[in-house]
């Protein structure tokens, strides 16, 4: 089915994001991402949501020991205090053309690396399990170490478990495929040794041939899992769903043994395209706020564009095995929630394959993984910036090159405005705080206003417009200050609209933060 042809017939399970509540919205303190348009009234002039790609960064790992291979991937990675964590699964294909020939294939693993600063990656020697007579490797699952379940060291995913109720001895979680077929669950206390938790899988409905995954949503106070379907070509009295579409599905629950309220995937606005994985997760920084990267899979079969990609030698090799081998494309995308279940999905890609012309635009490439962290900006004495990480030269020789992705902290999706300027007008807001903080960025020449309304629409005397100094700069908290200071405790709790102002800048996010006094002005 051609993406034009899916898009005709699928008409998306919601018009708009989130219907606006009937009440004010309560946004407390916390920070609010615009990402979509949940708080959005009215965007007018050049004012518009615009996506954000992650710069790429160095090679960090390259997966090319014996135990790893051409096939590594599904990895989880998060910070854990001072360390940082990836898992990966090690495997080889060797039906990829001469160059992966020349490893021999092995079973799959589940492999482990780690950091101090998410940057620089190393594999510890864990002296687990042997390997070609060595126990020099950094192995932590085998078929059969998992035996007891028939677990698949393939399809992985592990977290940290932020339940504070939960056991020392579960404090970290691998959620794994298994039989009876199903998804069941490891658990660790040091994130390396882990053992079968139950014998029963928690849930039994699904494809899981990819990265399922689960954790603890520290909002709701409850484990959410996400999992890989197929659909079956139905209609559900809203939209007609192609049968076979990679597509998701997730499911809540209070003990991880029991999972109720299964719902597969909506969209706002999206073709029926086949999402290979999912990575979703609650941003860090904005919990209540689920996001999510999936990888689009994409398979157009030959032609003379097909042709022309890199690699064509090993992708006709790969074909051999099966036509989609040689012809399937993957990239990745964002996709944000408010609710766990009916996504905003930019159908824009998030990643792209890029320019290289060796080892890329191939089936596999391009996976984000699960999970992000916190590094050191590449510019020195700038605000940290969020890592992302992904894959590239899948299924290329002998191993995969995991690459750093960066991107500003929240800068996700901006409200982003031309020099000719534009507004947005959000829906009505109940706070709590002292100062409004906003994460954003201008050209020097550039600026940022804001206008507190009432509930009516009208300017509250003192923070209108007017009485906004225009605010440059590019930070992470500029804290909004009007005339008579920036002080917004008589405004706590009322019903208030924002009217950003902006033009030629980046606005990320904003939230109400404690009061601080504001700073001494140097006298004129």
């Amino acid at each position: 089915m051609t993406i034009l042809l899916a898009t005709l017939l699928l008409t998306a399970a919601a018009a708009a994001d989130p219907p606006a509540p009937t009440s004010p919205i309560a946004i407390g303190q916390r920070r609010e991402l615009l990402v979509d348009e949940y708080l959005v009234d009215k965007l007018s002039g050049e004012a518009r949501l615009h996506l954000h790609q992650p710069e790429r960064r160095e090679i960090v790992l390259r997966t090319g020991k014996d135990w790893e291979g051409n096939a590594c991937g599904y990895p989880s990675v998060f910070q854990d205090g001072e360390l940082y964590r990836m898992y990966y699964h090690g495997g080889h294909y060797r039906h990829g053309g001469k160059p992966a020939e020349a490893m021999a294939s092995h079973p799959w693993f589940l492999c482990y690396a780690e950091s101090n600063d998410g940057i620089h990656w190393r594999r510890p020697e864990l002296g687990l399990f042997e390997f070609a007579g060595s126990k020099k490797n950094n192995i932590i699952l085998t078929p059969e170490s998992v035996a007891a379940i028939k677990g698949d060291p393939a399809h992985t995913s592990v977290f940290k478990d932020a339940n504070p109720d939960c056991p020392a001895d579960a404090r970290y979680k691998c959620v794994i495929v298994g039989k009876p077929h199903g998804l069941y669950l490891l658990k660790s206390a040091d994130g390396v040794r882990f053992s079968v938790a139950s014998d029963k899988p928690a849930i039994t409905q699904g494809a899981f041939d990819s990265e399922n995954l689960a954790f603890w949503d520290p909002v709701r106070s409850e484990y959410r899992a996400y999992w890989r379907i197929f659909t079956e070509g139905v209609a559900d009295g809203t939209a007609w769903k192609p049968a076979g579409v990679r597509a998701i599905r997730t499911a809540t629950s209070k003990d991880f043994q029991t999972f109720e309220g299964q719902a597969d995937l909506e969209y706002v606005d999206s073709p029926a395209e086949h999402l290979y994985t999912n990575q979703i997760l609650p941003y860090y920084r904005a919990p209540h706020i689920f996001i999510g990267f999936p990888m689009r899979y994409t398979d157009r079969g030959w032609s003379e564009a097909m042709m022309a990609l890199p690699g064509l030698e090993e992708r006709l090799a790969r074909a051999k095995a099966s036509p989609r081998y040689g012809t399937a494309i993957t990239d990745g995308l964002l996709m944000t929630s408010r609710d766990g279940v009916l996504f905003h999905r930019w159908n824009e890609a998030f990643l792209r394959p890029g320019p290289r012309r060796q080892g890329s635009w191939v089936y596999g490439d391009n996976l984000i993984f699960w999970g992000m962290a916190e590094t050191a900006s590449a510019l020195g004495d700038a605000p940290n910036e969020l890592s992302l990480y992904a894959s590239e030269d899948y299924w290329q020789g002998a191993g995969v090159s995991f690459r750093r992705l960066a991107l500003r902290i929240d800068g996700f999706v901006s409200l982003r405005a031309s020099a000719r300027g534009g507004e947005l007008l959000t829906r009505p807001l109940v706070f709590d705080g002292g100062n409004l903080a906003i994460n954003a960025s201008t050209s020097g020449a550039g600026s940022i206003q804001v206008e507190v309304q009432d509930a009516a629409g009208q300017p509250v005397p003192g923070y209108a417009l007017a009485d906004c100094p225009r605010i440059f700069g590019d930070d992470l908290e500029l804290v909004v200050r009007w005339k008579q200071g920036g002080d917004v405790r008589p405004l706590s709790g009322k019903t208030v609209r924002l009217r950003f102002v902006l033009s030629d800048a980046d606005l990320y996010a904003f939230q109400f933060v404690p009061y601080q006094p504001d700073p001494v002005r140097p006298k004129p």
